[in-house]
């Protein structure tokens, strides 16, 4: 899990829920949300395949001054309209509704053309457990942060707070093997392991890499073998995070 930044996140328990407004008599977030005071906060719409964790994040947003819950969809289908709809600045999606869906419907998001233009709804998928291959493909595409539902209070708004600003985020125990490169600095890699890591960090397969640098698949996999023991990265999945983490396209929580 990483650094403990809190007491566990209660979803769904014992602490009254104050019902909110109704979707659709929200504003948008596309345009900040004014409060009484005359600041402006963030929106977060929640899509879940268990309501009661919605009502879990909505308790844990109204201790945040700068994020406001939003909505709440039980189908991809639904969170589709809600960001037609209300335009959230983060949408939560649980991973339960299937890897394979899950990449549909992000595509489904990057092609949604609304009055104002693309949306830029940050959509975080959050779900019990998640494998550096599935954030790593989550990531490519299109989803802006990557969370497990057994995150403490301080990392859940840390990843919202983040995403709603524009950036990318994972939780550090994603990069479990990824973090260890830290340890090799890139320079010790030749000129060649250099050309196949940023290939794959590009989410290049052996035989793309083969192609692209005119050599043999096999030898290919000859320079994986020398990077994963230069690097003590572990997988090619291991490597592209890393790359990610590197050129600053994610956050990690320190």
């Amino acid at each position: 899990m990483g650094q403990n930044m809190g007491t566990d996140v209660n979803l769904g328990t014992g602490s009254a829920i104050m019902p909110g407004p109704a979707s659709s008599g929200w504003p948008g977030a596309g345009t900040a949300v004014e409060l009484a005071t005359g600041e402006a906060t963030k929106t977060v719409s929640i899509c879940d395949t268990q309501p009661v964790l919605a009502e879990g994040v909505r308790t844990l947003l109204e201790s945040s001054g700068e994020l406001r819950f939003l909505s709440t969809a039980d189908s991809l289908r639904g969170a589709l309209e809600h960001l037609r709809n209300d335009n959230p600045t983060v949408l939560m999606v649980d991973k339960a509704f299937g890897i394979q869906a899950l990449l549909d419907w992000l595509n489904e998001v990057r092609a949604l053309e609304l009055p104002g233009g693309p949306v830029r709804t940050a959509v975080v998928i959050w779900g019990v457990s998640v494998t550096e291959a599935e954030a790593l493909r989550f990531l490519q595409a299109g989803a802006r942060g990557i969370l497990r539902k057994t995150a403490v209070v301080g990392v859940v708004l840390a990843c919202l707070r983040t995403v709603s600003n524009g950036r990318s985020w994972m939780e550090d125990c994603v990069f479990r093997d990824s973090s260890r490169s830290e340890r090799y600095p890139r320079s010790e890699l030749t000129a060649r392991e250099q050309q196949v890591l940023e290939l794959v960090e590009q989410g290049f397969k052996n035989k793309e890499i083969a192609r692209e640098l005119g050599i043999r698949p096999g030898t290919v996999k000859i320079h994986l073998k020398h990077i994963f023991e230069k690097t003590g990265v572990r997988g090619r999945y291991g490597l592209a995070l890393n790359g990610l983490k590197e050129h600053g396209l994610v956050s990690v929580p320190a």
